[in-house]
Parts: C-alpha cells; sequence; structure tokens
C-alpha cells in the first residue's frame, strides 16, 4: 500500500473513532509536596472534547485522500 492511502485510511478511522467517543480522558498530576517522609501528589483528570465538525472534516479529509490515490492510479 502506498502511503497515501494509509493515511488516507488511518484518517477515516480516526473520524470515525472521534464521532463515536467524542473525546477522550487523561490524568495529570499537578502537583507534588515533601515534607520530611511525608509525600502528597495531586492527581487531575482532564477531559480533551472532539467536536463532530472536526471528526466529519477529518472523514472527509481521509476520503479525499483515497479517492485521489484511486485516480492516480
Amino acid at each position: 500500500m502506498k502511503t497515501v492511502k494509509i493515511l488516507g485510511i488511518v484518517l477515516i478511522i480516526a473520524g470515525i473513532l472521534g464521532a463515536v467517543f467524542g473525546g477522550f480522558n487523561y490524568t495529570k498530576e499537578t502537583q507534588e509536596v515533601k515534607m520530611g517522609p511525608i509525600e502528597m501528589t495531586v492527581k487531575d483528570r482532564q477531559t480533551v472534547d472532539i467536536p463532530i465538525w472536526a471528526s466529519i472534516s477529518v472523514m472527509v479529509l481521509g476520503g479525499v485522500l483515497l479517492f485521489l490515490e484511486s485516480k492516480k492510479n
């Protein structure tokens, strides 16, 4: 497979995943306190929302790449 075709497929899959799940969560350690033998860390959970228009745009871009690659051959 050519690189452009693989990229097109990856973009379509990423767009579908973004549309289905709508975002993702990750955990970030924000503070660390050390006072003698006592240590404290604070873990903060962050949420990243993926807009539906961005997911659709990525899917369309992947489709365009696949279409242009098929026309080229």
